[in-house]
C-alpha cells in the first residue's frame, strides 16, 4: 500500500511514534462519549492543548473540511490528524481506533439484547433510554440549527426540508442534494482567494482513489456474486449510507428506518429506536447503530453466525470510504478553504439537516411516547398523527426528567441515560 505522508506540521519537531499515536488515538476512542461535540472537544484537548501535535489553524482547517466531506466528521478528524502527523498508517491509525472500541461495545450489547430484549425490566430500562434520547436529538436538532441558521435563505431552506421529508416523504438524498446546489449556487458570486502555489500532482489523488475505491468496493461485489442475499443487501445499502451522511447521523436516521424497516423489513421499528437508544450509550460515531441494526438483522436472519458477518460487513461498507475521503482530499485541505462555492454548499446542505433532524424528532417522539401512531389525511398527504388515548405516561414524565436535567442542570449524556433508565427500571419493579 503506498504511503501518501504529508508535510509535519511544525518542521522543528520530530512527529510522534506509533506507539505514541496508539496510546493517545486509543485513548481519544475510550472515551469518545457524548456525540460530535465532544468529540471534538476531546480531540482539540488531547492534540492541540495537552500535547502541540496540530497547531490551532490547522485543526480548525481540517473540521472544516471534515464538515464537508459525507461521514461522521469526528471520525474522520482523528483520521485527519493521524494522516496528517504520520501518513497513511498514521491515519489508519487515529481512525480505526477511534471505532473499535465502541465497536466492540455495540456488539456485546446486539449480544445481550439478542438474549434478554424482551424481558419486562429490559424493556422498562429502555422505556428510559428511549425518552433520553428524544431529548438529546432534540439537544444535538439545537446545536445545528445554533451553528447553520443564520440568515433568512436559511430558515427557509431547513422549514421546506423538513415539509419535503414530513410531509411530502421525498428521499434523503434528493433533499441533500437540492439544498446543496441552492447553497453552491448562492455563493456564486463570491470571489476565491489565493490558491496554493504548488498544488499536490494529479496522478497522486488518482492512485489514491482508485486503491481506495477498489478496496472499499470490490468486497461488496464478491458479496453480491457469491454472498447471502443479506449480506450483499446490508454491503450496498451502508455504502450508499456512507456516501449520503451529510450533517451526522441524526440526519439519516430517518432515512435509514424508512429504508431498513419499510422496504427491507429487517427490523420492527421497535427494534430500529432501540438500536438508536443503546448506541448512543457507546463511544465512539453515533454512526456505529448501523453495525447494530445489521447483526440485529443477521441475527434474526440466521443466527450468531449471519450476525457477526453482517455486523462486519456494515462496518466495512460504513467506515472504508471515511479513509478514501480523507487521503483523497487531505493534500488539497488549503485549496478546498479558498472555494467559497463549496463552503456555500455546506452551509446549504446544513441548513436542510436541521429540518431533517426535526422530522426525526417529531417520529421518534411520537413513537416512543404513543403506543399506536397512525396519519391524517392533509390535502394529497398523509401526516403522521398519534393516537392519544395511548399516550404512555410514564415515557411522558421521563422525557420531561431528561429535559429537566439536560436542559436545566446541564447533565452530560451519559448520565442523564443512565439515570432515565434507572429510574423507569425501579418504576417497573415498584
Amino acid at each position: 500500500m503506498p504511503e501518501t505522508t504529508p508535510s509535519s506540521p511544525a518542521a522543528h519537531r520530530a512527529p510522534p511514534s506509533h506507539a505514541e499515536l496508539f496510546r493517545v488515538f486509543g485513548r481519544i476512542g475510550i472515551l469518545s462519549f457524548g456525540g460530535p461535540a465532544a468529540q471534538i472537544a476531546l480531540m482539540h484537548k488531547e492534540l492541540v492543548e495537552d500535547r502541540p501535535w496540530l497547531d490551532e489553524d490547522s485543526y480548525l482547517r481540517a473540521l472544516s473540511l471534515c464538515m464537508l466531506l459525507p461521514g461522521p466528521e469526528a471520525m474522520q478528524l482523528a483520521t485527519y490528524a493521524g494522516w496528517r502527523l504520520r501518513g497513511v498508517p498514521g491515519g489508519l491509525i487515529a481512525g480505526g481506533l477511534f471505532v473499535i472500541p465502541g465497536a466492540i461495545v455495540i456488539g456485546v450489547l446486539v449480544a445481550l439484547y439478542a438474549a434478554y430484549g424482551q424481558l419486562g425490566p429490559v424493556q422498562a430500562a429502555f422505556t428510559g433510554v428511549k425518552a433520553a434520547v428524544i431529548v438529546i436529538v432534540l439537544q444535538a436538532l439545537r446545536g445545528v440549527a445554533m451553528r447553520a441558521l443564520k440568515s433568512r435563505g436559511a430558515w427557509v431552506v431547513a422549514g421546506l426540508a423538513f415539509l419535503a421529508i414530513f410531509a411530502l416523504k421525498l428521499p434523503y438524498p434528493v433533499i441533500i442534494a437540492a439544498a446543496g446546489l441552492w447553497g453552491y449556487l448562492k455563493a456564486r458570486d463570491a470571489a476565491p482567494g489565493p490558491a496554493p502555489a504548488t498544488p499536490a500532482p494529479l496522478a497522486r489523488p488518482v492512485r489514491t482513489a482508485a486503491l481506495w475505491g477498489t478496496l472499499w468496493l470490490a468486497p461488496l461485489a464478491a458479496l453480491s456474486l457469491f454472498g447471502p442475499p443479506l449480506l450483499a443487501e446490508v454491503s450496498w445499502f451502508f455504502a450508499w449510507l456512507a456516501v449520503v451522511t451529510f450533517g451526522g447521523a441524526y440526519a439519516v436516521l430517518a432515512y435509514m428506518t424508512q429504508t431498513v424497516v419499510e422496504q427491507y423489513g429487517w427490523i420492527t421499528t421497535t427494534q430500529m429506536i432501540d438500536a438508536l437508544g443503546l448506541a448512543e450509550t457507546t463511544p465512539g460515531p453515533l454512526i456505529l447503530v448501523t453495525e447494530f441494526v445489521a447483526m440485529l438483522a443477521g441475527y434474526l436472519s440466521g443466527g450468531a453466525g449471519l450476525a457477526i458477518a453482517a455486523g462486519i460487513v456494515s462496518l466495512w461498507a460504513t467506515f472504508v470510504p471515511c479513509f478514501l475521503w480523507i487521503f483523497l482530499a487531505g493534500p488539497f485541505l488549503d485549496r478546498l478553504g479558498t472555494r467559497p462555492r463549496l463552503t456555500g454548499a455546506l452551509s446549504g446542505v446544513t441548513a436542510a439537516v436541521v429540518g431533517v433532524i426535526l422530522n426525526l424528532s417529531i417520529w421518534f417522539a411520537l413513537h416512543v411516547l404513543f403506543a399506536r401512531v397512525g396519519s391524517i389525511p392533509l390535502g394529497p398527504v398523509d401526516l403522521p398523527w398519534p393516537d392519544t388515548g395511548s399516550l404512555d405516561p410514564v415515557a411522558l414524565a421521563l422525557t420531561a426528567c431528561a429535559a429537566g436535567l439536560m436542559f436545566g442542570l446541564r447533565w452530560g449524556m451519559v448520565q442523564t441515560l443512565a439515570l432515565c433508565a434507572a429510574l423507569a427500571l425501579t418504576l417497573n419493579l415498584v
